[in-house]
């Protein structure tokens, strides 16, 4: 809208919706207790997502990028990490496969902000959710629907950010506002969905693979 430090104000001021998520998941977390510090981990990383993305679409600076990229990264690999180790009981060396998997498929995406609005690295993602959706609903995680639920939304707010370019000159506020709501949704169920299944672990599992 501008050069000044309102010029975004829909894009910053939606980033509220992490915190509000953050404050849900905490309450969600601490129905029961202890709560694992993994779990209060990914709390403070949903917050963080939406702190950081308010710097960037406020000061717009390479260190307010940083903060913007770094916490949602840091999510979307603990998360996979968690919910391998602890829902589908993925043997570590797996589980870290698939994590590093990720990362690099990011980190590519990232070599090529050209493409598709600079959605490319959020592809890896959204395959990595549609697998994890696939195996909550088939194998009736509690909250089957949940994460399925994440992996839907998460590609509609894919489309609203890829969009975003080609709305702006007709609309000027743009539709990456949406991204931001909607990936507040996306996390809040993600970790409704691993918090539901968490208590469920055995005591002695057999690790998958």
């Amino acid at each position: 809208m501008g050069p000044d430090l309102g010029a975004e104000p829909l894009n910053a001021w939606t980033n509220l919706a992490f915190v509000v998520a953050a404050w849900a998941s905490w309450r969600l977390a601490h129905r029961s207790s202890p709560v694992p510090g993994s779990i209060t981990a990914l709390i403070g990383l949903m917050a963080a997502i939406g702190i950081g993305s308010a710097l960037f679409h406020t000061f717009a600076t390479t260190w307010a990028g940083v903060l913007d990229l770094v916490p949602l990264l840091v999510f979307q690999l603990g998360y996979l990490w968690l919910y391998c180790r602890n829902v589908i009981f993925l043997r570590s060396s797996y589980a870290a496969l698939a994590v590093a998997s990720l990362l690099i498929a990011f980190l590519i995406g990232r070599a090529l902000p050209q493409i598709s609005q600079g959605t490319l690295p959020y592809i890896p993602t959204l395959i990595a959710l549609l697998s994890l959706a696939v195996y909550h609903y088939y194998h009736q995680k509690r909250g089957p629907w949940t994460v399925p639920a994440a992996a839907g939304v998460f590609a509609l707010a894919l489309t609203f950010r890829t969009l975003d370019g080609v709305v702006c000159p007709l609309f000027p506020p743009g539709t990456h506002f949406l991204w931001h709501l909607l990936d507040a949704i996306v996390l809040y169920l993600l970790f409704r969905g691993l918090v539901a299944n968490w208590r469920t672990r055995p005591e002695s599992p057999s690790p998958v693979g």
